[in-house]
């Protein structure tokens, strides 16, 4: 298992459509892909899991990946995070 901490860096947060990315994203790997806030840990691979963390501008997550491919798995999906899904 590895993780690592992320900033939602796009101004309007975490809406449908980064949500909708990185569900895409996780689903390419065959690991098990977490987004934690606080003490709530989401299934990365669940849209609905994604958007209810209410994950807002600035707001720090964990990622978390545990499996066969957990480190390209963890550098896919933090990669979303720093390009801030291709929004600003």
């Amino acid at each position: 298992m590895v993780q690592k901490e992320v900033t939602v860096k796009n101004r309007a947060g975490i809406h449908a459509r980064p949500a909708a990315l990185i569900v895409q994203k996780a689903n390419e790997f065959n690991s098990q892909i977490y987004l934690e806030k606080g003490d709530n840990r989401i299934n990365g691979k669940s849209i609905m899991g994604i958007i209810t963390l209410g994950a807002g501008y600035k707001t720090t997550l964990q990622v978390i990946t545990d499996g066969p491919d957990e480190e390209a798995a963890l550098e896919a999906i933090t990669a979303l995070f720093e390009n801030r899904f291709e929004e600003d």
